[in-house]
């Protein structure tokens, strides 16, 4: 089963990684490979009580590779860490099959529990470089998550996440010929972020049309306003009691 699982990891990365050559040269010069290699020695360890023994082997995974896998996360077929540096799997994690993980990436906790507090990561996720996935959530079956974002909620099946904090930019559909989208996001998707601030520009260039148009109309001239003045009846005022008051003291 062991070798098994070597030789698949083996055949994962000749067939998604371009750049390899052959499998020797995957087996020797590959952090990735070397990263799960450490792990499919500890985790068996850990699940029969050998507790320290796993933590070591992870340990020294991590100081060959730069490669943090916990010998408790559970972890299923061909999964891919291309560029492997930077890349944590936390305790309480799950990663299903064929799953890509990009260098820098984290599958971190957010509680101090002894639970589950870690992501679960389903069959064919992709997870670009720098991407955060945080808290006990479930990134759902052939999602994409951009690089550099920051999940901290639930992603539902076939959705790209990016940005900080991460938002659904729509649903991803593969070229049949590929099988893949590099580094978690796809050409086609913008930042919704980006999408946003491009609307704001739009409706500025909108209003600022439409006071230049404003400003180039004729001002209506308004008609002058004669302020009559109250002026003296001739003779002189009347008074109350009906007497006409002389203009004139004596």
């Amino acid at each position: 089963m062991f070798f098994k699982q070597l030789r698949e990891d083996l055949d994962t990365i000749m067939a998604r990684d371009p750049a390899a050559r052959s499998k020797l040269e995957v087996f020797l010069c590959y952090p990735g490979f070397h990263a799960l290699l450490f792990y499919r020695i500890a985790h068996p360890l850990w699940t029969h009580g050998w507790y320290t023994l796993a933590r070591f082997i992870a340990h020294l995974g991590k100081m060959f590779t730069g490669v943090e896998i916990h010998p408790a996360a559970k972890i299923g077929r061909r999964l891919f860490i291309d560029h492997a540096t930077g890349v944590v799997i936390g305790e309480t994690a799950e990663v299903g099959d064929d799953v890509t993980l990009y260098h820098d990436v984290t599958l971190g906790g957010t509680s101090l529990e002894r639970g589950k507090r870690h992501p679960t990561v389903e069959d064919g996720v992709v997870i670009g470089a720098g991407a955060q996935v945080l808290g006990p959530h479930v990134i759902g079956k052939g999602a994409r998550i951009g690089a550099n974002a920051v999940v901290l909620k639930p992603v539902r099946p076939g959705a790209t996440m990016v940005g900080i904090p991460a938002q659904e930019a729509g649903e991803v559909r593969l070229r049949a010929e590929e099988g893949f989208s590099p580094y978690g996001t796809p050409e086609n998707v913008s930042d919704p972020v980006e999408v946003h601030i491009g609307e704001l520009h739009k409706e500025l260039e909108r209003l600022r049309e439409r006071i230049e148009t404003l400003e180039r109309m004729p001002s209506p001239v308004a008609a002058p306003v004669a302020a009559a003045a109250p002026s003296a009846p001739a003779g002189g005022a009347r008074t109350g009691r009906g007497e006409r008051r002389s203009g004139t003291t004596q």
